[in-house]
């Protein structure tokens, strides 16, 4: 009698082998996503910062130039910086802020002094990240 040689050689993977492949993946997708979101918050925090020194430094030059004064808001937000004598525009386009655009706040004006602030995500301040005059 002739016997037949079984090849009992599994081709493929398991079920199991695939789900843990399936979660480790999803494990490190989650991890990048999370650092990615963390590094994005902290660059539109970095950038808002950054636009209020801009902005803080047009406020300065058009004190020291245009009669010691600052200039003065009504909409409660940052106006374009320049004045009529002599014929000097300090901050021709107001930064804005990098997520929604929306022009950064400025809740205290007048000629004598300025504040000028935002909201950062990563902070723990609930008044947000503010700059005032300084002199």
């Amino acid at each position: 009698m002739i016997k037949i040689k079984q090849n009992s050689v599994q081709k493929g993977f398991t079920l199991l082998e695939m789900l843990i492949v399936l979660a480790i993946i999803s494990i490190v997708i989650t991890i990048a996503s999370i650092s990615y979101s963390t590094a994005q918050k902290k660059s539109r925090d970095s950038r808002r910062k950054s636009d209020l020194k801009v902005i803080q430094n047009a406020f300065e030059q058009y004190y020291s130039v245009c009669g010691y004064s600052y200039p003065v808001s009504s909409s409660g937000f940052v106006p374009t910086i320049g004045c009529s004598n002599p014929a000097t525009v300090f901050l021709p386009t107001v930064p804005a802020d990098p997520k929604g655009g929306t022009p950064y706040l400025m809740p205290t004006s007048s000629s004598s002094m300025y504040r000028i602030c935002s909201y950062l995500i990563e902070s723990e301040s609930p008044t947000g990240y503010c700059l005032s005059n300084q002199q």
